[in-house]
């Protein structure tokens, strides 16, 4: 009885610094370059080969596919990514995780793990010491790497006992099908409660390299661990939009579409295994295993992205009660995490651009408002303009909103000043729509007065309101990069180009006023030339933020 308590005792404590061990070594690499990778899931295009090399990268990186593919789902969540984007990366991300049981199975077994896991935990908190952010990240890495080495050789001393001790998981193992259903729904159970396929993955290893479980049982062991990795989506998917459920699920049934597949055919597929894995031992068995699990699941549901996202819609219907002329910014340490700024502030950027686009519609509403000034204007265009400043206002106060709540996370120097700007050039845009808006109202006061102006004033007006939409343009395309010197020069140009033709028309608008034209028309269009200037400073402010 002392025996078993003092084995349950190892078990769990080994098991914990290896959890432990693998949860830092993610977290530091996490924090050493989680930002630029993270910048490569929400830079991803439509191409689903890329999202699937991006997601395998990453997960191979942090070593975590329920991290990649949480972090996918506040994506979703958040608009950065669309779900049909975000299917490649998490087919690529299934195949990366995979990378954790093939660092334990070739380099596990092979030598005294102890032997170097000691000394490099040590290297890892020395590391952590130097006053450098970067250099204590790396050194969180290395203290994991160390400790999940270390957690392994305690594991494996704790299954180092004659398999014959234990009866009971004899009996179990020599069921036939029975026995694969019950490892299948044991791998299930226990990947889900720990939050790691990854860390099983180790335990079945090692109980299979030290002969504790048969071939057969430790493979339906792992096939129920895939199933079991997609409680992390699930979980982040909570609370979250209906597309970003639609990841979720879509996590859920790659894993449970093939896994189901697997236990059909469970006999002609671990053959296929053993004749692709030939004299190897049965660790490497157990990591082909889990590669090429996943590799032909990929392969099956690659072609099929499309029919597959079609698939969620009919489990998970739209949301209902969405009112689009409302903003919605929710701040949530839960989704994205709490030490995870990085992912908040490109949230936010992308927020940011999201208004500087529509400030680009409303001066396109405006410039063929002006053109065309007709009633169509005022009962469709002002009614659009209207609603889009109106929604740029609740955008604004969000985006403060949510700066104000990241003051609770661990930010950097750098992060606190990107979040500053961020504030400021979202103020800037949402005055930009004021103006348009102000402009709006001059266009429709001006038709329904019934207004005429100069021919010369109109002609003079056109190139005006081209340099001003170029302007635009220039701050939608360039919002959340660091402009060149060149660029900057190009805005500082146009600025200048602005002002200058503002006073010129200004000028020729009061000549034509003194010379007889209409007093009202003639000061109005003096006011629309001046909300044109007045935008172009604040494009101009945008531009001097991003330098």
């Amino acid at each position: 009885m002392k025996d078993a308590i003092n084995s349950v005792l190892q078990l769990v404590g080994s098991l914990g610094f290896l959890l432990y061990g693998m949860r830092l070594m993610s977290d530091g690499v996490q924090k050493s370059s989680g930002e630029k990778l993270q910048r490569a899931l929400g830079a991803l295009t439509g191409n689903r080969f890329k999202g699937f090399l991006t997601g395998l990268g990453v997960t191979m990186i942090i070593q975590s596919s329920g991290a990649t593919t949480a972090m996918v789902v506040s994506f979703v969540n958040a608009g950065l990514l669309t779900l049909k984007q975000s299917v490649g990366v998490i087919f690529g991300a299934n195949i990366g995780t995979t990378i954790t049981a093939w660092i334990v199975s070739i380099f596990g077994f092979n030598f005294k793990i102890s032997a170097f896991a000691i000394p490099v935990f040590g290297v890892g908190f020395f590391l952590t010491l130097r006053k450098n952010q970067q250099s204590k990240n790396i050194g969180e890495a290395v203290m994991g790497f160390g400790a999940l080495f270390l957690g392994l050789a305690w594991l494996s001393d704790v299954f180092s006992f004659d398999p014959s001790e234990l009866g009971f998981l004899a009996s179990i193992q020599n069921l036939g099908v029975l026995s694969v259903i019950i490892s299948f729904f044991v791998g299930f159970v226990i990947t889900a409660l720990m939050h790691s396929s990854s860390a099983f993955s180790a335990i079945v290893i090692t109980m299979a390299h030290n002969g504790i479980v048969t071939w057969p049982v430790a493979a339906a062991m792992t096939l129920g661990s895939e199933v079991g990795s997609t409680i992390d989506a699930v979980l982040a998917s909570l609370g979250t939009n209906a597309d970003a459920r639609r990841a979720a699920l879509v996590h859920v049934f790659f894993n449970l579409v093939g896994t189901t597949l697997a236990l059909i055919c469970f006999r002609p597929f671990l053959a296929l295994i053993e004749y692709i894995s030939g004299d190897a031992n049965l660790a490497i068995r157990i990591s082909i295993l889990h590669t090429v699990f996943k590799t032909i699941n990929s392969c099956i549901f690659m072609p099929f992205i499309s029919q597959l996202v079609k698939i969620t819609y009919i489990f998970i219907k739209d949301d209902k009660n969405v009112d689009d002329s409302v903003y919605h910014l929710e701040f949530s340490e839960n989704l994205i995490g709490k030490d995870n700024p990085p992912a908040h502030i490109i949230r936010l950027e992308k927020e940011v651009s999201d208004m500087s686009g529509i400030a680009f519609e409303m001066f396109t509403i405006i410039e063929n408002g002006f053109n065309n000034r007709n009633t169509e204007f005022i009962e469709k265009d002002f009614v659009r303009l209207e609603k889009k400043e109106n929604y740029c206002d609740q955008m604004n106060e969000a985006i403060l909103r949510y700066v104000v709540n990241m003051e609770s996370l661990s930010l950097t120097e750098v992060q606190r000043n990107e979040l500053s700007k961020l504030t400021q050039i979202s103020d800037e845009l949402e005055a930009m729509t004021d103006e348009c808006a102000t402009m709006g109202f001059l266009i429709k006061r001006s038709i329904e007065k019934n207004m005429k102006f100069e021919t010369e004033d109109i002609n003079l007006l056109f190139p005006y309101l081209l340099m001003a939409k170029d302007f635009v343009q220039f701050i939608k395309d360039n919002v959340n990069k660091k402009i060149t010197i060149p660029q900057f020069k190009y805005a500082t140009e146009l600025e200048a180009k602005i002002d200058q033709q503002k006073n010129y028309l200004k000028k020729t608008a009061r000549k034509h006023i003194e010379g007889g034209a209409d007093v009202k028309s003639g000061l109005m269009y003096i006011d629309f030339v001046r909300h044109i200037e007045k935008l172009g400073d604040h494009a101009y402010a945008v531009a001097e933020l991003l330098t």
